[in-house]
């Protein structure tokens, strides 16, 4: 591979932005790949993953570069020198890479992986903390998937097509597609490529949706006609799906704090075609006090660490703080005491996180039904997914149903 200047600027501005300014990668990479519109698919790829592989790898990129927080453009340079020896990639004779010292790179890189914070690049605090709640061998293997380049997974919008028409068509835009087994509604790309500038995405025949993810609705076991509240909706991801199991018939009312997402859910949604779901910013309590005891089925996808989804966020490792997980503990307690009043009697809720930690997970589910609140809820069940046992996002969802009175 030969490293082209214009793409490597492009990099190091990135990369600038996310270390040195606390900007989400996401955003940045979007805004780099608009910088010039003679590049091709190539050479948005290589910005957009050096980009994420840099950011990725930070910790020990920096330790083996022997430089410290924060990074100027010089520090950058040597970071990026790193990664380009490490993969071994010639580097042209430029002013940046004068006296980079290869050799030291790649000893300093076998001595460094012998420790896993500096192997699997995460913070002191994180490391510990993984031990503390999954055990050694279980967050050995965890944090190792959780650092590989996530799959770009979809999500077949049955309520417009079929899984074999929609391979059919994108195979036609030379994509090649994989059913999943365990996955009834889901493809895997054999390849990454731009997927949202096909026919089939603006006809709104697919959503980009992870495996894991495409679990939760499914297990909240809804059916045709039933009044569904997605208590968390954020863009709808999994209102989407739910208002495609329910094949339009039926209400999902979407709620969530912040009304730009329901927005941009708003208009998903008429691009799938599910005409069935309504949208309700909550801007104070009655909102929600106004469905207490009238759904069928709710679903909390709660707030949460996100520590299940490092493979496609990977700077949250940098911008996590240990604080906010025990805030945001509070936060999920606070959700399920509050929106599992809206569940009717007979009726079912789901209680879901993108978090592989157990405090986050089966133990908040356990705080609830010991509660007052909770004591009219049946554990009926639940399902951890771990990244390092199916290769996709880390999960985890509680089915719980509420008594009959």
């Amino acid at each position: 591979m030969r490293l082209h200047r214009n793409l490597c600027f492009a990099v190091i501005d990135g990369l600038t932005l996310i270390f040195n300014e606390g900007k989400y990668a996401d955003k940045v990479i979007q805004q780099l790949l608009k910088r010039d519109k003679r590049w091709g698919s190539r050479d948005r790829a290589f910005v957009a993953e050096t980009t994420y592989d840099i950011v990725r790898w930070k910790r020990l990129y920096a330790e083996i570069a022997e430089v410290k927080a924060p990074f100027d453009r010089d520090n950058l340079w040597r970071i990026f020198a790193v990664w380009a020896t490490l993969r071994g990639i010639k580097l042209p004779d430029w002013k940046y890479f004068e006296n980079t010292p290869q050799r030291k790179i790649k000893g300093r890189f076998d001595e460094l992986s012998q420790t896993r914070k500096f192997k699997e690049a995460i913070p002191d605090w994180l490391d510990e903390l993984g031990v503390k709640e999954l055990g050694e061998s279980i967050w050995t293997k965890e944090i190792a998937a959780l650092n590989e380049q996530a799959d770009v997974i979809l999500r077949v919008n049955t309520l417009k097509t079929t899984k074999e028409k929609l391979q059919s068509l994108l195979f036609d835009d030379n994509i090649e597609t994989e059913s999943i087994k365990g996955y009834p509604n889901a493809l895997k790309l054999r390849e990454r490529a731009n997927v949202f500038q096909t026919e089939s995405f603006k006809n709104g025949f697919f959503e980009v949706q992870d495996a894991s993810s495409q679990l939760v609705a499914e297990f909240l076991d809804v059916k045709p006609g039933m009044r569904v509240v997605d208590a968390c909706a954020g863009a709808g991801g999994k209102a989407l799906h739910l208002a495609s199991l329910m094949e339009n018939k039926g209400q999902v009312i979407a709620l969530d704090i912040y009304a730009n997402k329901l927005h941009e859910l708003k208009r998903r949604a008429k691009r799938n075609g599910a005409f069935n779901i309504e949208t309700r910013a909550i801007e104070s309590t009655k909102v929600v006090k106004k469905l207490y005891d009238k759904a069928d089925r709710v679903l909390i996808d709660a707030p949460c660490s996100g520590l299940g989804v490092l493979k496609r966020n990977p700077d949250a490792k940098w911008k996590l703080q240990p604080e906010f997980i025990e805030n945001i503990k509070t936060t999920q307690q606070d959700i399920l005491q509050q929106y599992s009043r809206i569940v009717k009697d007979g009726g079912k809720l789901v209680y879901a996180t993108c978090s592989i930690l157990p405090s986050e997970n089966k133990k908040q589910v356990d705080t609830f039904l010991t509660s007052d609140q909770g004591k009219d809820f049946i554990f009926v069940k639940d399902k951890s997914v771990l990244s390092h046992k199916s290769g996709y996002d880390g999960f985890y969802m509680a089915l719980l149903e509420k008594k009959k009175k």
